[in-house]
């Protein structure tokens, strides 16, 4: 390929990632771009400065990303001969031997799940990171990184104290949930936490209800199991669609206060009644999404012997945190406390005591108040201009969330439009992905944490663009 046209198509590339951006971030968003939808094996870069030059960029920055790019293995560089592009998935020799994985691990990536593209317009799932007061949380890492803290460094056996605290008192704050410190679990994240409760109460073969559609995270969990799966379809003001002859069901995963992917509230009658009619044996409500005027939604009941809440800080705060919690009932929570210990070690203590620290100086409760109300004017721009597109069937009302759902006619097929838009680098995912086979809802999930202020008007506007087109 000429190295002019190698240069015009990065330039292009930079051009459309978010502003909010770093340089270094949009550097390799488009160099990934490049690798893996639009350029042929072993393409050669042309020089750094050349590049540099044209993306109007420091060499250092670009040498970092350039970097980030070989260990992805997406980039191969050779003393003298230059930079070239690495071989892609579909330019791969059909005699390359095929990887011999388990069963369980061919059903766990056979089904759509986390997506590569993790940054770009309307990705979903990811908060508002640029405006995030940084700042602040390395000042607390420097109070607790001091030499009379060095337990902070070990394991964190059951949860660093005052982090349960903070969190038992952030539930009653926002949820009105009144828990005992004990019964809180310091997990790595929602998916940790669901991994947990599958292995403490479940075995293979146990059917797990969740609603369809789900968060595909938690479907990919089960699965991993070993566990069957239920898919009932729920949709709002219509309730469940109960199959007819239910299994005995030991686990029902639900949202919490607020559904995701759907973005609408949740309804606590309707769980209510779905419970009634399974009888499961367990119940999880994963709080994925929450607002601070959703909790009457939560079926959740902290003295009771079969209910569990899940929650994350990911949504919340930053998603490389990896922090969150588990609500469990109090005869559960030594066994899944021991049983997290032998299996996974717990640690993160650093991580654990600056986020403790962050609660009670109220500073998580500032940034949840500011943040979504920031969520809630994006959503009301998006929504605006959504709802002037043809074939549209519904569009969740404006939230606090970070996500939304956009619903179209039946015969749009939502996967094809999805894959038609990351090739402008609007990064959507299709809702049919998430939806149980005798679910036929079509639809696009899209997030507004990437995306503010003028970027924000300008991207919708492309977005709606293509859209239109897509959709005639």
């Amino acid at each position: 390929m000429e190295q002019e046209k190698v240069l015009q198509q990065l330039d292009s590339l930079y051009n459309q990632q978010s502003s909010t951006l770093s340089k270094q971030v949009r550097v390799e968003q488009a160099l990934r771009q490049a690798i893996t939808q639009k350029w042929s094996s072993a393409t050669r870069l042309p020089g750094h400065r050349a590049l540099a030059e044209t993306l109007s960029i420091s060499r250092h920055t670009l040498a970092r990303a350039i970097t980030t790019l070989i260990k992805e293995e997406l980039l191969v560089t050779h003393h003298g001969k230059g930079t070239w592009s690495r071989y892609r998935a579909s330019d791969i020799s059909s005699e390359t031997p095929v990887p011999r994985l388990s069963l369980r691990a061919q059903r766990v990536l056979r089904d759509p799940g986390a997506g590569m593209v993790q940054n770009g317009s309307f990705v979903p799932g990811i908060p508002d990171i640029t405006k995030f007061p940084i700042r602040k949380w390395r000042q607390l890492y420097a109070s607790v990184t001091v030499p009379q803290n060095a337990l902070l460094l070990s394991y964190s056996t059951g949860g660093y104290g005052p982090l349960k605290r903070a969190i038992r008192d952030f539930l009653q704050r926002w949820r009105r949930i009144d828990c005992d410190i004990e019964q809180i679990i310091i997990t790595d994240g929602t998916h940790n936490g669901i991994q947990l409760c599958a292995m403490a109460l479940t075995d293979a073969g146990d059917t797990v209800a969740m609603e369809s559609p789900c968060y595909w995270g938690a479907r990919k969990v089960f699965t991993s199991s070993n566990l069957e799966l239920e898919m009932i379809p729920w949709a709002p003001g219509k309730g469940h669609v109960l199959p007819e002859s239910p299994k005995p069901v030991q686990l029902a995963y639900l949202m919490g206060g607020h559904h995701y992917p759907l973005s609408v509230p949740t309804c606590i009658e309707d769980k209510r009644h779905l419970c009634q009619a399974l009888d499961p044996t367990y119940i999880i409500e994963d709080d994925y999404e929450f607002s601070q005027d959703d909790h009457i939604n939560l079926l959740f009941d902290a003295r009771s012997d079969r209910h569990i809440l899940a929650g994350s800080f990911s949504k919340m705060i930053f998603p490389g945190l990896r922090l969150g919690y588990l609500v469990v009932p109090k005869h559960l929570a030594s066994p899944i406390n021991r049983l997290r210990s032998e299996l996974f070690r717990e640690g993160r203590m650093l991580d654990q005591a600056v986020l403790a620290q962050f609660m009670f100086n109220g500073d998580l409760d500032a940034w949840c108040q500011r943040i979504q109300r920031e969520y809630l004017g994006r959503q009301q721009v998006v929504h605006d201009h959504l709802k002037t597109l043809p074939n549209v069937r519904y569009i969740s009302p404006p939230s606090h969330a970070i996500s939304l759902c956009i619903e179209f006619e039946p015969q749009i097929n939502d996967v094809a439009i999805a894959k038609s838009l990351l090739k402008e680098q609007l990064v959507v995912r299709p809702l049919s992905t998430v939806c149980a086979d005798k679910d036929q809802r079509s639809g696009l999930i899209m997030g507004v944490g990437m995306l503010s202020g003028d970027t924000l008007k300008q991207e919708v506007k492309r977005l709606i663009n293509h859209l239109g087109i897509l959709l005639k």
